[in-house]
This record gives structure tokens, sequence and C-alpha cells, in this order.
């Protein structure tokens, strides 16, 4: 079993992968005509994914039940984190003057609001053995 130490660091190194991937995905769907709201869910399903294949694979390693189940799991969980992202990211983009790089620094922001419940659900509700 990793340490704790070393899962909370590989659970943040995939965290960074899908804020960036978050981050992108926002901002091709402003492009496309999104707005905030709407282009943060699509981010964040997106980033979602990408985290769940990270830390299945590097953080706590597959659960042993089938992925598709561990996936819904991982979804659902995330979800609690998710909407402290979303709640702390949008009140960010609500209240700040607009900017080009503000709905950037309201997806950091709230990703780290959002990893430690993120981080606990996924070890002690996914991720178990």
């Amino acid at each position: 079993m990793r340490s704790n130490l070393q899962q909370l660091l590989r659970f943040a190194f995939s965290g960074v992968l899908g804020c960036i991937t978050d981050v992108t995905l926002l901002y091709l769907a402003l492009q496309l005509g999104a707005n905030f709201y709407s282009g943060r869910v699509l981010s964040f399903l997106a980033a979602v994914w990408l985290t769940w294949r990270l830390n299945r694979r590097y953080t706590f390693a597959a659960s042993g039940s089938s992925p598709w189940q561990e996936w819904w799991r991982y979804l659902t969980v995330m979800l609690g984190g998710g909407a402290v992202n979303y709640a702390v990211s949008s009140a960010l983009v609500y209240t700040l003057p607009a900017h080009f790089w503000l709905p950037a620094l309201a997806v950091a922001v709230g990703s780290l609001a959002g990893m430690t419940v993120n981080f606990l659900a996924a070890r002690y509700f996914v991720f178990t053995h």
C-alpha cells in the first residue's frame, strides 16, 4: 500500500493535469459560443474522466471491481468536490470583473477548494480494497 503522502502527491499531480484539461476545454467551449457555466459542466466531466484514469492507474491502483462500476462510483463521489469546485469558480466569475484569465483562475481556485473532498472520497469510497 502506498503511503498517504505518496497518494496525496499523486492525486494532486493528477488533479493538476485534470485542471489543465478542464481549463483547456473550457476555453474551447467558450470559443465555440458556450457560456462559462455550461462550458464548465463539459470541461469538468472531461477532467473527471482523465483523473479517474490517472488515479486508477498511478495513485490508488484499481479497486478490483469492474472499470465501468468504478467509473460510475468515481464520477458520483467526485460530484461532491465538483459541487464545491463549481460553486467557488462560479462565485469568482460572477463577482470579479471580466478578464481573459478569469475563467482559468476560477477553475484553478475551484479545483483547490474541491481537492480535499475529492481525495478523501476517492480513497475511502472508490478505490477500496
